[in-house]
């Protein structure tokens, strides 16, 4: 005779095995049908995520100039041109070669309503003497004349040379930003010729189109910022970890960050690790981890966007230059000061 535990037990049995079977039904039938896994539960992975007092304007602090929109035909893309704006600090003085950080899809980074509010993190961090002086450079993906400018809404996918310039992994790019932007900065501003003064960033497929423009010409940039970096299958990027396994290790410093809800790699159905960003990023992880390279990386819960990246941007712009020159000597009362506005003559 059965007692009552045994037949508890036993019902207990039954319904994980019907629940295990249920399971593997949903998810075959998810890749039948074209469904992705459900997003798992509880409030939106992007909630816990908003700008701080970094990322904001604050009381006392001086502020930096946006310059622009500029236009910049491209010999690279003949028949295109980028946009560009040139943020210059307020304590910036031409007789003082200066650090250079240039962010990809410009238009999002220095947004007033947007995730990373560059501008102001920029303001706030040189002030404190958290990262040098710096011009920084927002520039747009390349487009034709009749083409509409990016925005917020429209980040220029199907409307601009985006796809093709951010994610290709040859050298086009990198001679718009080293052969066709930098001569035109260094006609107005005094840029530093150290190639470890100038860094580079951006989101998504403006991401890897910074590591690109690095890869390909570490002799004039070796600082990049990525969030949610598209080292995906758009246009082979999802190579990029052999081929870093394979190559000579370069003078980068790299800081990735992605999450943990960005797109999965789900196609037509049927998952594809060479589209999943988040799997992709920790590659990107691990070979330049293995080959030695100086490496940050943090990663959230976040889904396909800037929420996570704008949130801890002033901390991966404090990482990427966190060397820059210090005086320690106790009686350096320019040292000890916040950096002011630079008194014009």
């Amino acid at each position: 005779m059965k007692t009552s535990s045994t037949f508890n037990f036993s019902r207990n049995r039954l319904a994980i095995a019907v629940m295990l079977v249920l399971a593997t039904v949903n998810g075959l039938a998810q890749q039948r049908t074209g469904q992705a896994p459900p997003m798992p539960p509880g409030p939106s992975p992007d909630s816990q995520y908003r700008p701080g007092p970094d990322s904001m304007p604050q009381e006392g602090v001086p502020k930096g100039e946006i310059r622009g929109p500029h236009i910049l035909p491209s010999r690279a893309y003949p028949g295109t041109q980028h946009t560009y704006w040139v943020y210059v600090p307020a304590q910036y003085n031409p007789a003082e070669a200066t650090a250079l950080m240039v962010f990809q899809d410009g238009q999002a980074f220095k947004d007033e309503s947007g995730d990373i509010r560059a501008h102001h993190v920029l303001d706030n961090l040189i002030y404190r003497r958290e990262i040098p002086v710096m011009i920084a450079v927002f520039i747009n993906p390349g487009r034709t004349p009749e083409q509409p400018e990016p925005d917020l809404r429209n980040w220029g996918d199907r409307t601009t040379n985006r796809p093709t310039e951010y994610n290709s992994l040859d050298d086009k790019y990198a001679r718009v930003i080293t052969e066709e932007l930098m001569p035109a900065l260094d006609k107005e501003y005094n840029i530093s010729k150290d190639p470890e003064m100038h860094g580079i960033g951006g989101s998504s497929s403006g991401a890897i189109a910074a590591f690109t423009v690095a890869w390909q010409r570490p002799d004039h940039f070796r600082k990049v910022l990525s969030n949610i970096g598209s080292f995906v299958n758009i246009r082979g990027g999802h190579a990029y970890p052999d081929i870093i396994l394979a190559s000579p290790r370069k003078p980068l410093r790299v800081y990735l960050c992605d999450g943990r809800n960005d797109n999965r790699g789900f196609r037509n159905g049927v998952y594809d690790e060479k589209w999943d960003w988040f799997l992709q990023n920790v590659r990107m992880m691990k070979a330049l981890s293995q080959k030695g390279y100086d490496l940050n990386y943090t990663w959230g819960m976040n889904l396909h966007g800037q929420k996570f990246g704008g949130a801890i941007f002033p901390d991966m712009m404090r990482w990427l230059w966190r060397d820059g020159p210090v005086s320690t000597d106790p009686n350096d009362m320019v040292e000890r000061s916040f950096r002011e506005a630079r008194k014009r003559p």
